[in-house]
């Protein structure tokens, strides 16, 4: 089994948290912790991405759209739907720490891995899993590089 970690950092650049992620069979398990105090209370929208790069702090524009991107197909409740980056929410609790655990079959290690690499991406709010492009989840708040 493959595992990969990230460096989860936030809007100023400093680490609010971790990713672990470990490749199954047939799919991944990905288990994320956040630091009290590292996001704002409330629904946030999480998706993989396609480029392994954070460097954009503030913005992280840099790590691309998500993993097997499909025009008008964003979404775990889209029937055009989803992308291989789509995953479900993370939940921040009233002091701003989130701990964070989903199995997903969209997205396998080896694309997260590869040339580019991958990020792991945290918004400002909640996908409504639906709405395109990104579910109505604002901006990017956290970045994480897989590797």
């Amino acid at each position: 089994m493959m595992r990969s970690t990230a460096s989860i950092v936030g809007m100023d650049g400093t680490e609010i948290g971790t990713a672990n992620l470990l490749g199954g069979p047939n799919g991944l398990l990905i288990r994320i912790e956040i630091a009290p105090g590292g996001l704002v209370p409330g629904w946030h929208g999480l998706h993989l991405h396609a480029v392994g790069d954070c460097s954009d702090v503030g913005t992280f524009k840099a790590s691309g759209g998500h993993v097997g991107m499909v025009a008008g197909g964003h979404g775990l409740l889209n029937p055009k739907g989803p992308e291989g980056g789509d995953i479900p929410n993370i939940w921040a609790g009233a002091d701003g720490a989130a701990g964070y655990e989903a199995y997903t079959t969209l997205a396998e290690m080896a694309e997260l891995v590869d040339e580019d690499g991958s990020a792991i991406l945290i918004h400002e709010s909640e996908d409504d899993h639906m709405t395109q492009p990104i579910g109505g989840a604002g901006a990017r708040v956290a970045c994480g590089v897989i590797k």
